[in-house]
């Protein structure tokens, strides 16, 4: 039995051809037959997997960064984040991007939360991380980066995140659950 290679929505890959390719992304064009018999193509931007950890120094307080971010055009809060790297386990990222943003190096990690970051024309799935039991760890920070520390109450964190202060989707999901959690 031979199976079609369509999707369950009838979408039918012809061809791929990358049109452009940096260290952190791939932009490619997908030749696709769609229903109906119309083909299109589609320009998917790849960037693969990404990583962020919620850092708890202790029950009530968290770890959040302050950092220039260039597409937003601002400096902005958020929890470490940051790609993973080829042959890193998602795990492994995580505690690199929080010994480079946040100095720590968490002793217990739990995934809470793994998602598509663009449902259409971005190929991204980031996962989210709790980490406790922090100790500290060299922070070397990436050469784009000049993120400063700072110690944070939760229930502040989630209070900017709810006035819309804190706009970053992996830090917002991952306050969100754990508030939820918490019942804040």
């Amino acid at each position: 039995m031979t199976s079609d290679p369509r999707d369950d929505n009838g979408w039918l890959l012809l061809g791929s051809r990358i049109v452009h390719r940096t260290p952190r992304l791939t932009v490619r064009v997908d030749d696709l037959a769609l229903p109906g018999g119309r083909t299109t193509d589609y320009t998917v931007i790849a960037c693969g997997d990404c990583v962020g950890v919620l850092p708890f120094v202790d029950d009530d307080h968290v770890v959040m960064v302050r950092q220039w971010r260039y597409i937003v055009g601002r400096t902005t809060w958020e929890m470490p984040t940051g790609g993973v790297h080829a042959g890193e386990s998602l795990e492994q990222a995580a505690q690199r991007e929080l010994a480079e943003e946040a100095g720590f190096h968490a002793r217990t990690l739990r995934h809470v939360s793994t998602y598509h970051t663009s449902k259409s024309s971005i190929d991204e799935t980031a996962h989210i991380y709790v980490g406790t039991d922090l100790v500290p760890a060299e922070a070397r920070q990436d050469e784009d980066e000049d993120a400063v520390r700072c110690i944070v109450p939760l229930r502040d964190v989630v209070q900017k995140v709810l006035r819309g202060e804190i706009t970053d989707s992996m830090t917002v999901i991952a306050v969100l659950t754990i508030a939820r959690e918490r019942g804040l």
